[in-house]
Parts: structure tokens; sequence; C-alpha cells
């Protein structure tokens, strides 16, 4: 008896296709403009002023609370004669050197952490004790080591932009799985060409948020610090201008150096590190 081979079926009977590529089609200008978050918070903002303006004219009290609009024209004035940019731009000048001293000294933190256990120690150790110590409250010895000057500034500038941006580095360099770093060792990366193509590659979302935290930390550390380095000096940047116009009575210039140190954080977020978060962690697929 002879086994005969099963006859297919008709229906499984499939002509070879040509491959056609597929190419992506351009989203629309209208489409990417929808789906932007920064109109969304655009809107958000027009918003919380016309809530502003409302609750400022129910209060009437141009002294405590003034008018948003009141506040916009003092904006506008006070930029239009240049006396805000040069308080911002001294503001900015001593918050880049303190955060990016910061930076190169909590990455320095870090890398000696991943490299040694006395390290990870070390760094565990100083975190525990001079992470929830706040800044601001270093500036009076800041001031008896360094005097009245830029380098008490970036010496409380520094703490604050340490501590938290070494722990998220740390901790992100630390949760790198172990499957990425046997592939690395298995096309021979050692050294600073591991560190260099697996480790911050793979931890960049948490040392982009490390970077994040430090910079608002460092932003609001500052002002808070040019309040009392201000007063006592009679010099500085937004914090000094918001100080001085307190003094004067002129709340509405107080709203529009507010604003300002607003702005400047909202414009360092979109531009900086959102645009450096599209361009790395979500173009490769590690945040949505």
């Amino acid at each position: 008896m002879s086994l005969m081979a099963p006859v297919r079926r008709p229906d499984r009977l499939l002509d070879p296709q040509p491959y056609v590529p597929t190419t992506a089609q351009p989203v629309p200008l209208w489409q990417r403009l929808a789906e932007a978050s920064g109109w969304r918070q655009a809107l958000l903002l027009v918003l919380l002023a016309g809530l502003w303006e409302v609750a400022a004219r129910l209060a009437d009290n141009d002294l405590l609370l003034p008018p948003c609009s009141a506040a916009a024209r003092a904006l506008v004035t006070d930029l239009a004669s240049g006396e805000l940019l040069m308080r911002a731009g001294v503001s900015l000048q001593l918050l880049l050197q303190g955060y990016g001293l910061g930076v190169v000294l909590a990455l320095g933190l870090t890398a000696l952490a991943t490299a040694t256990r006395w390290g990870r120690d070390l760094l565990a150790s100083l975190t525990a004790m001079f992470n929830p110590l706040p800044a601001i409250a270093l500036l009076p010895l800041a001031l008896l080591w360094f005097g009245l000057g830029a380098r008490s500034l970036v010496f409380v500038l520094v703490h604050a932009v340490l501590w938290p941006l070494a722990l998220a580095a740390s901790a992100g360099v630390s949760a790198v799985p172990e499957t990425l770093r046997m592939a690395g060792r298995n096309y021979g990366l050692t050294g600073p060409r591991f560190v260099a193509q697996i480790l911050l590659p793979a931890a960049l979302p948490s040392i982009l948020s490390g970077l994040r935290v430090a910079w608002a930390f460092a932003w609001r550390t500052l002002i808070a610090a040019e309040l009392f380095f201000g007063a006592s000096s009679g010099q500085g940047g937004l914090g000094w201008y918001i100080f001085q116009n307190r003094n004067e009575l002129m709340t509405d210039h107080v709203f529009a150096g507010l604003a300002l140190v607003i702005l400047i954080g909202w414009l360092v977020e979109r531009l900086v590190f959102s645009t450096i978060e599209r361009w790395t962690v979500r173009r490769w697929g590690m945040q949505r």
C-alpha cells in the first residue's frame, strides 16, 4: 500500500507577490501643530492670566494684587528700558557658572560611584548628609568664607545642583539591565567606550530627569539668594529687582519680575530639556 502525499487545498495556493517597499507618509503641518503640547500650555497660561485679572478686579486693591494687565505693562516697560534684561543677564550668568560646575562634580561623583564600591559608599553618605540641607541655609557661611561677591552665590548653586543630579545619575546607571552590560562586554567594550556606548544611553532618562530637577533647584535657589544678597550689597539680578520693588511698594513690578522668572524657567524647559528629550530618549523609544 503506497502512501500518497497530502493534496493542498486550493485556498492555500498563494502566488508570490513582488515586494513593494512602503514609504512613510509625511505628517501634515496642521496635524503636527494639533498634536503639539505648546499651544495647550499657552492656552492654560492665558486662562490663568484671565482668572488673575478677574480676581484682581474683584479684590480692588492694587497694592496687594495688581491686575494682570498692570503687571504686563510693567514687564513691557522694564524690558524696553533694559533694566529687566540687565537683571536677567546677571542672574543667568551666575546660574550657568554654578549649574555647570555642579553638573561636572555630580557626574564625577557618579563615575566614581560606578567604578568602585568605596565610591558608592562615599556618594551614599554624602547625599544622605547634604541632600536634605537647603542650599539657601549655606548662604551665611558662604558670605563668611567668600565675602560679598559672585563666589558666594556660585557656592550655594553648586550645592543645589550637585546632590539631586548625582542621585538621579547614580540611580540611572544602577538600573541599566544586566543584559545590556553583557552585550557591551561581548562586543569588547571596556572603560570609556563601555560607559559612552552602553551606560550613558541607557541611563540618559534618569540623567535628564536629574538635570531638570537640578535646574529647578538652582533657579529658585538663585532668586532666593539674590533677595538676601541684594539686601546686603545693593546689587544682584532678578531677586534684587523683586526685593527693591517690594520695598518701594511697586507691586506690579514685583509681579513683573516673578513673571519673568517663570517665563525663563518655561523657556528653558521647552527649548532645552524638551528638545534634548525629543532628540534622544523619545527617538530611541525609551519614553513615550
